[in-house]
């Protein structure tokens, strides 16, 4: 085990406040500080942040056009994420419960366009990136979402809601939160940047790059026992679904795969292609999520942008452990 400093789910929240400001401060530029929104009613927990004020987001100009990467913000084009479990103890089963509020009538939304098979899909990472989930939770008929979930490792966490309302914003939102996981914690380093990843005896091959302001192409090449993998099964519309998390502030990047199942012209392996534009330089997590023999399994990767300096390796040399990441 680990040796590290013994924290409390209060200290947990402060450290992840504070871990966000001292990663956007060293290493992506500088943060520009937001409007303060509309003033409206939200059903918040004891202790949960003012609406836009948190993660000390860098959002410039009006609603319509984004000038940031998702997951940053609270509440944004009249939407706010209230999370209603705001803490959890580590290593035991708990429900995280959360509802989408309209900031322009003060209810949960309960009408969303699917995207990817789902009204929302909800990610949840650890500040240091060691642990990530990806969730499907339910939404009862008055508009509160909730899911099971169990996370190993203490500490600050960001939790991320991924969806589309049907009146608002017709682009989408990804909306983020912070969770504390009380316990014991010892934050990890950073995984060095690698090309493979392994995961269940299967082994996934990144190739491209990551380039500030660029629009760059991801290509994934799945293999097992050393044979490509060529009868990948559809997952959320396409044959793997793709995260990217930026190192320090935890900025969410909309990944779009590269042709679909059924499309005439995507093949179902070995190789899996997508869409990404870094919207700064520095370190990045990348989680792929694939679908083979009727089980969803997920390949963690560190990439740095052009230009970027990789991160330093662990002392040992060796990664941090890490789990199979999806939950159903």
């Amino acid at each position: 085990m680990r040796t590290g400093a013994r924290i409390t789910a209060f200290a947990a929240a402060l450290a992840a406040a504070f871990g966000t400001a001292y990663g956007v401060g060293q290493g992506i530029d500088p943060v520009v500080a937001e409007a303060e929104p509309p003033r409206h009613t939200v059903h918040r927990p004891e202790g949960q942040p003012e609406a836009g004020r948190e993660t000390g987001a860098a959002h410039t100009g009006d609603h319509g056009a984004a000038a940031e990467p998702g997951g940053l913000r609270i509440s944004d084009q009249g939407f706010t994420l209230d999370l209603r479990t705001p803490r959890l103890a580590a290593g035991r089963p708990g429900e995280l419960r959360f509802t989408v509020t309209d900031d322009r009538t003060g209810r949960a939304v309960t009408d969303y366009r699917r995207e990817h098979g789902k009204e929302l899909h909800l990610i949840v990472a650890s500040r240091d990136l060691s642990t990530y989930r990806h969730l499907h939770p339910e939404r009862a008929a008055d508009g509160t979402w909730s899911t099971p979930v169990n996370l190993p490792e203490a500490g600050g966490y960001r939790v991320f809601a991924d969806f589309v309302p049907r009146t608002g914003a017709p682009e989408g939102l990804t909306l983020g939160a912070d969770l504390a996981v009380s316990g014991a914690a010892d934050p990890a380093p950073l995984p060095r940047a690698a090309a493979t990843a392994e995961v269940d005896g299967y082994r996934v091959t990144l190739k491209g790059s990551l380039s500030p302001g660029a629009s760059r192409e991801l290509t994934l090449s799945v293999s097992k026992d050393g044979r490509p993998v060529t009868d990948l099964q559809p997952y959320l519309g396409a044959y793997g679904h793709l995260v990217a998390l930026r190192a320090g502030d935890l900025a969410y990047l909309h990944v779009h795969p590269n042709g679909e199942p059924g499309d005439g012209t995507t093949r179902p392996g070995p190789e899996v292609s997508f869409s990404a534009t870094a919207p700064s330089q520095g370190s990045y997590r990348l989680f792929l999520d694939f679908r083979h023999g009727g089980t969803v399994r997920t390949a963690p990767f560190t990439v740095t942008t052009d230009g970027a300096v990789a991160p330093a390796p662990s002392k040992d040399g060796g990664h941090p452990a890490e789990g199979d990441g999806h939950t159903h």
